[in-house]
């Protein structure tokens, strides 16, 4: 299929119906579940479309809704460990390209977890592993206390549970933005079905298997990730032999948010794919960017440590500024360079050294 063009078909997998869907042409690509997914409705976004037709111009991208949500709907629960994970992986692979075929993987938050325990198992079915903004061990991902309090909400009032989320994971969106992904997410799971697996994420525990991965791999974490921390994605690549990690810039938790082409370029790269010159089109890009020198000492401060992850809170202490006047400085740096975000900022403080 070309990659405008999405078709959701259904298998029986375990005896639970799965939903899956492919787009675009050559080699497998295979993204692992992960936590809250729906083929219809990811689809709708221009920005996630976007990702995935630039993956889909050179490959053959399979995704599917775990059950329990998105499109395979709510009827089923969810998988309740890494285990049936696996097994639900592996049969969306058998139907969608047959138990021979070899695939590249990549795992999008907690779907590293799956992704990589496919390739540790499977190595003679594994040409490259790539995953984005994951984690070995959930218990990791916060204090047991932060973990409890968000399963409680989830799990008592999914409406505010959801909020929360989009909280967590869209840090710079405007309000239209996470009142959009709050209805995502209710619409893609139920208060049951999101509670028992952000349960099972935090369980998931694949410290025994990184090392056992040996297809070539790559590990990319956003720096300011609020979600999954920096740490924990540069922990997965230690685990694993070999493998390459590359630190992105950025807020947002998600890939296909922020600055999306710094995403598919290191993946297509990785894969053997020249992605091409960026133009002044792709988000986050710039062909003529001002110069270090349109800021003011003051605000080359602020930039740096806006670069290097601090909030509004930290920058002021550091400068001893008050936080308005740290706010005002950052509405005047985004100015000055034609940035659309904070993020935007970090990443052209990046590409012109000053960190």
């Amino acid at each position: 299929m070309e990659p405008g063009d999405q078709l959701i078909r259904y298998a029986d997998v375990g005896g639970r119906e799965v939903a899956w869907t492919s787009v675009g042409s050559g080699p497998p690509l295979v993204l692992g579940g992960w936590w809250c997914s729906h083929l219809g409705l990811d689809w709708e976004g221009p920005a996630f479309r976007r990702l995935v037709a630039a993956l889909a111009e050179h490959f053959t991208v399979i995704r599917y809704d775990r059950p329990g949500g998105g499109a395979s709907g709510h009827d089923d629960p969810p998988p309740a460990d890494l285990d049936e994970e696996l097994a639900l992986l592996e049969g969306v692979i058998a139907v969608a390209v047959g138990d021979e075929v070899r695939v590249s993987m990549f795992g999008v938050s907690s779907g590293g977890a799956v992704s990589s325990r496919f390739a540790a198992e499977h190595p003679d079915r594994v040409d490259a592993l790539v995953m984005y903004g994951t984690f070995a061990n959930g218990s990791e991902i916060a204090p047991p206390h932060a973990r409890k309090g968000l399963l409680d909400v989830i799990g008592t009032h999914w409406g505010f549970g959801s909020r929360v989320l989009a909280d967590l994971f869209l840090p710079e969106a405007t309000a239209e933005e996470r009142d959009e992904f709050v209805a995502y997410q209710r619409r893609s799971a139920s208060r049951e079905s999101a509670a028992a697996s952000m349960a099972e994420l935090y369980a998931f525990d694949s410290t025994g298997h990184l090392g056992r991965v040996r297809a070539p791999t790559l590990v990319l974490h956003r720096r300011e990730d609020r979600a999954i921390p920096f740490a924990l994605g540069a922990d997965v690549a230690s685990r694993i032999p070999g493998a390459r990690f590359v630190e992105l810039h950025g807020l947002d938790h998600f890939p296909w948010r922020g600055d999306q082409r710094a995403v598919t370029d290191e993946v297509l790269r990785f894969l053997g794919v020249d992605p091409g010159p960026r133009t002044a089109a792709d988000p986050g890009a710039s062909v003529t960017e001002p110069p270090v020198a349109d800021l003011s000492p003051r605000e080359i401060e602020v930039l740096r440590l806006v670069a290097r992850g601090d909030t509004d809170q930290q920058i002021a202490q550091a400068l001893v500024l008050s936080p308005h006047t740290v706010h005002r400085h950052l509405a005047n740096i985004r100015t000055k360079l034609g940035v659309p975000s904070r993020a935007a900022a970090a990443a052209w403080a990046s590409r012109h050294d000053v960190l």
